[in-house]
């Protein structure tokens, strides 16, 4: 939701501008008064970028290190489980304690389903790798479910959809590195980086429909 607004908004800047250096008058803003962020809806918004941003690059530093064989896989490994826990965290002031653990669980489980990913991936183990596919899918649906079932405004087909890119993207990052083909591994984390920005905008926009009274400006 952030993104989107802030790009109308710059829209709105430059075609001012535009206008008076050519003389012209400054366009006026129709912008209906509900897109107007209020400081707690744009807090939120930073906060759950944030925490998907550190999802995907600690996600990207365990591939490295795994398929490398780098001393720090343990501590990044801790530090990218940490980050599952504090998105669980995020949600408990809003949906409960109860709710943030089932979060986080179902997002460790999404982490640790990937470390074996990777590992079968790395040791070209297709068995394993196809067994691990299928509980990685199956998790994203789990997450997808139980998200959908907390937030009417969040469409479990939507975010099936979502969580299924992000695996693609992240396998594809796997996949490149093992081939060593560097330009396409950087471009499948550039579009994941931006795919779960979005994601992380949906569950923003998500949160302050269903709760419009904690975010008035």
């Amino acid at each position: 939701m952030k993104k989107v607004v802030s790009i109308g908004m710059v829209i709105l800047f430059v075609a001012a501008v535009a206008s008076i250096v050519l003389g012209a008058q400054p366009m006026k803003s129709k912008m209906p008064t509900k897109m107007v962020l209020s400081k707690s809806s744009v807090e939120l918004n930073m906060d759950m970028r944030k925490l998907w941003e550190d999802h995907i690059t600690y996600t990207r530093n365990y591939i490295i290190s795994a398929l490398a064989d780098l001393e720090d896989i343990n501590k990044v490994a801790e530090r990218l489980l940490k980050n599952q826990d504090d998105i669980g965290d995020a949600i408990k002031p809003i949906y409960g304690d109860e709710a943030g653990e089932k979060l986080a669980a179902l997002l460790r489980d999404h982490i640790l389903i990937a470390t074996e990913v990777v590992k079968a991936a790395k040791t070209g183990n297709n068995e394993d790798l196809s067994a691990a596919n299928k509980k990685w899918y199956a998790n994203a649906d789990d997450i997808a479910a139980f998200l959908s079932s907390a937030n009417p405004n969040w469409s479990k087909t939507v975010f099936e959809d979502m969580l299924h890119k992000h695996l693609e993207y992240t396998a594809q990052e796997v996949v490149s590195r093992l081939k060593k083909d560097w330009a396409a591994d950087i471009e499948a984390y550039d579009k994941g980086h931006a795919h779960m920005l979005m994601f992380a905008d949906m569950l923003t926009d998500g949160i302050v429909k269903q709760f419009p009274s904690k975010f008035r400006k």
